[in-house]
């Protein structure tokens, strides 16, 4: 059996996959079925773009105005861009390149940190759910815990050296930024500024690199499947466009521009479950190019670990029930562990009652 048709296998050796040594085709296990397939001219979502400045040193009449448009951006897409909230571009840059020198060290470093076990804090793997997705994903990835970030950061990678310092001090800023946002969501939900602070402050930051390798035929794969991030909400700095979201408004898929300097905020299942369904978890996945390497720094913001979100008591009524059960953090790594996400088993629609 030749090499080519070994690689047509349904998964590969940690650092010897498709994306990994940079194959000069796609084998089989990667092609997702036609009518699933991104576009290689795809339509351009407007995405609302979110000015934080006016948030925290607008007038009254400013900072209603920026409440109002994120509830529409959360109502309607479940997704905005925020601009002006206080984080040097220059710290933005580190983080990316931090981020690409971990993918460019030898197999041999990167792999102290394999793991298949999705509850491990610290992981580096590929695809989406580590080799065992029926259908393989064109990613890298990094995932460890950040906050409290002195509990975390000494089990980080080391290499490249400024690592920690940097992906550190980057976290840290977000984490702040998280809260702003945590507030501003909440207010704009009318349940209030303060609603969540405190669960959020003592919460969870989960910190994911992922890194999309050059895909000789983009159109055949994708660097990951349509799904939803099972936290309260997601902020992503990303290199270069490439994700797509799904707008619920006419069905279609529709590429995020790159903002410059732009941060992302997707809302998460947690924040649909707790307006009762108002705001919307944003369906989105993640294309590929021929190029170059477009690498994404997500943080995914939940309350702890066994902390329940649960719908606001506000948002129940006779006319308005409550639509879904309580969840936790670990009942999602619960949920992933024993489900292909990728085949269409949705954390959400576990949630949702009858």
């Amino acid at each position: 059996m030749g090499d080519r048709d070994e690689s047509r296998s349904s998964s590969f050796p940690m650092g010897k996959t498709a994306q990994e040594t940079g194959l000069p085709y796609v084998p089989e296990c990667y092609v997702i079925p036609t009518s699933h397939r991104a576009s290689l001219t795809p339509e351009v979502a407007n995405v609302p773009t979110i000015d934080f400045g006016k948030l925290k040193q607008g007038s009254d009449e400013e900072r209603a105005t920026v409440i109002q448009e994120i509830r529409t951006a959360c109502r309607e897409l479940g997704f905005f861009q925020i601009i002006n909230y206080g984080i040097p571009p220059s710290l933005l840059d580190g983080a990316l390149a931090v981020a690409s020198g971990f993918f460019d060290l030898p197999n041999s470093e990167k792999a102290k940190f394999v793991s298949n076990d999705v509850h491990k804090p610290v992981r580096y793997g590929t695809s989406f759910k580590d080799g065992v997705d029926k259908i393989q994903f064109w990613r890298v990835f990094l995932k460890h815990y950040a906050h409290p970030l002195e509990n975390w950061i000494d089990s980080w990678p080391n290499n490249p050296p400024s690592y920690r310092e940097t992906m550190g001090e980057y976290c840290r800023e977000v984490m702040k930024l998280s809260l702003e946002v945590t507030s501003a969501i909440t207010e704009s939900l009318g349940i209030g500024p303060t609603y969540l602070t405190k669960k959020m402050e003592n919460g969870m930051q989960v910190i994911t690199v992922n890194g999309y390798p050059p895909c000789p035929r983009p159109e055949m794969a994708l660097g990951l499947p349509p799904h939803s991030d099972y936290s309260c909400f997601t902020i992503v700095l990303q290199g270069f466009a490439g994700l797509e979201v799904m707008d619920v408004g006419d069905g279609k898929w529709k590429l995020i521009p790159n903002l410059e300097t732009a941060l992302q905020v997707h809302v998460g299942d947690h924040f649909e479950v707790l307006s009762n369904g108002l705001y919307k978890s944003v369906v989105h996945r993640a294309t590929l190019n021929s190029e170059r390497t477009r690498i994404s720094i997500a943080s995914l913001h939940s309350l702890g670990i066994d902390e329940k979100m649960k719908t606001a008591e506000e948002l129940v009524s006779e006319e308005q029930p409550a639509k879904y059960r309580e969840s936790s953090f670990r009942d999602f790594l619960n949920f992933l562990s024993s489900n292909d996400i990728a085949e269409g088993y949705s954390f959400l629609n576990s949630l949702k009652l009858a």
